[in-house]
């Protein structure tokens, strides 16, 4: 057994144990979800923080921040805004760093420029907005869309990361495995749509995105990749295949669980997220 299986193992029994995500359950029984009730954890509340801005690439972006500690950045997906985010998941990332969430350009508190919108220039935000807070580099967690653009942050701003972690992800829309989410996007943009400009600039960058696939074995980070085994949007095949080419990095899925399973499993997500963040192992390339 290579090291990234032993990794990828450890890794998985300690989240089943910690968080017991539907990793058992009795016999015939049906394959439920099993959650963890988030009342008796931390949660912030959004309404009472404020909105702040700060100038970056030409553009105005509305964020939040919560905590203390090392900075992480949150990074939203698709359509999403800093009001989509489980406060609870929030609330106990926020126990240990100092979380920051924004809204990319045109989204929710953020202005918009003309342009054609790329992945890459919502990398370029990300990468710009680190610096404008008072940072050289950030742990980042994307979700969904927001891991695409996390994906593109590492191979073009490879100095602004910390750790990583790729929540509900792929490598590109344009694969076998992700043809719902193709046509969710190509609805977005068709000719009679009725979405906002802000996510159909989304949409558009989406299926221009060319992709990562044959750029991640060059990602020297420690990564972690996160999905639900019940996710149709970016199914868990798909980030059991980029495991494999990212060198050293981790998988955990949740058994049971949907896209942005921290919707539902708020209290696993932040704890899973905790976990590999605080954890001092190097990876498999690094230097001994």
């Amino acid at each position: 057994m290579n090291k990234n299986h032993i990794f990828i193992l450890v890794i998985a029994l300690t989240i089943c144990l910690i968080a017991m995500v539907g990793c058992t359950s009795a016999p015939n029984a049906p394959s439920q979800p099993q959650v963890t009730p988030a009342h008796n954890y931390p949660t912030v509340s959004f309404n009472a923080t404020p909105v702040k801005h700060v100038q970056v690439n030409g553009v105005s972006l509305g964020y939040r921040e919560f905590g203390s500690g090392e900075p992480l950045l949150m990074l939203a997906g698709f359509g999403e805004t800093i009001d989509s985010w489980n406060q609870t998941f929030i609330g106990i990332l926020a126990t240990k760093y100092h979380v920051y969430t924004y809204d990319h350009r045109g989204m929710g508190y953020s202005s918009d420029s003309n342009g054609t919108h790329t992945i890459a220039l919502y990398a370029d935000d990300a990468a710009a907005i680190m610096p404008a807070l008072g940072y050289d580099s950030m742990h980042v967690y994307g979700v969904s869309m927001g891991s695409s653009i996390a994906q593109q942050l590492v191979i073009d701003h490879p100095e602004r990361v910390r750790k990583l972690v790729l929540d509900s992800v792929s490598y590109s829309v344009r694969i076998p495995e992700t043809k719902t989410l193709l046509g969710i996007l190509e609805s977005v943009v068709a000719p009679n749509s009725t979405y906002s400009e802000g996510i159909q600039h989304e949409a558009e960058a989406d299926l221009a995105w060319s992709g990562s696939w044959d750029k991640l074995p060059g990602i020297q980070k420690s990564v972690m990749l996160v999905e639900g085994t019940a996710d149709v949007i970016t199914p868990d095949v798909v980030a059991a295949n980029m495991t494999r080419q990212i060198n050293g990095s981790w998988l955990v899925r949740f058994k049971g669980l949907p896209h942005i399973g921290s919707q539902e499993a708020p209290v696993e997500y932040g704890m899973n997220g905790l976990d590999f963040l605080g954890m001092n192992e190097s990876a498999p390339y690094a230097a001994p």
